[in-house]
């Protein structure tokens, strides 16, 4: 019985999450969209805490949901207009575009299925790693691990708030 709520659970949360992300994108009112993506961030928060990763599901809220979101309104009201409606876009290329979409689709899913195929055919027992080994693969130097890439995504957040007060200011 437990196992059915959880199910239903996940697939609450799956569907909110694809959801607000369609409507992120959908939307043509830019501070819905930031709202949308605040709603997104937390349903993968809530993933998190249903997996009983509560560390990372407060880091979730606190950096993603709190801190990115707010970089974002805040970078909106600096430089536009939030009321107006973006225009929308039009373009005689939307047969190609889709073609293009669906082609690349199709390609990385073969990708996948044939590089990770074979090994998810004989998967190994799995266990939940505990927080020392996600904060080492997290913050480690070694092979398969992303301290590079985190300091790579925080340079160019820095980038990003130094662009919108370069812009702000010529305002």
């Amino acid at each position: 019985m437990d196992s059915v709520g959880s199910i239903i659970m996940y697939l609450v949360i799956a569907l909110s999450i694809i959801v607000f992300s369609v409507l992120t994108v959908t939307t043509r009112k830019i501070l819905r969209a930031a709202t949308y993506l605040l709603f997104t961030l937390f349903a993968t928060a809530a993933l998190y805490f249903k997996l009983d990763y509560e560390f990372l599901g407060a880091v979730q809220i606190a950096v993603y949901a709190g801190g990115i979101v707010v970089l974002f309104v805040f970078s909106i009201l600096l430089t536009s207009h939030p009321g107006n409606n973006s225009e929308r876009l039009v373009s005689k290329k939307r047969v190609l575009g889709l073609t293009a979409a669906v082609a690349t689709f199709a390609v990385a899913g073969w990708a996948l299925l044939h590089r990770c195929g074979a090994a998810l055919a004989q998967l190994p027992e799995m266990s939940n790693p505990s927080m020392h080994k996600i904060g080492e693969a997290l913050m480690g130097t070694g092979e398969y691990q992303y301290l590079l890439p985190f300091e790579a995504v925080s340079v160019l957040l820095l980038a990003c708030i130094i662009g919108g007060v370069v812009v702000a200011r010529k305002r």
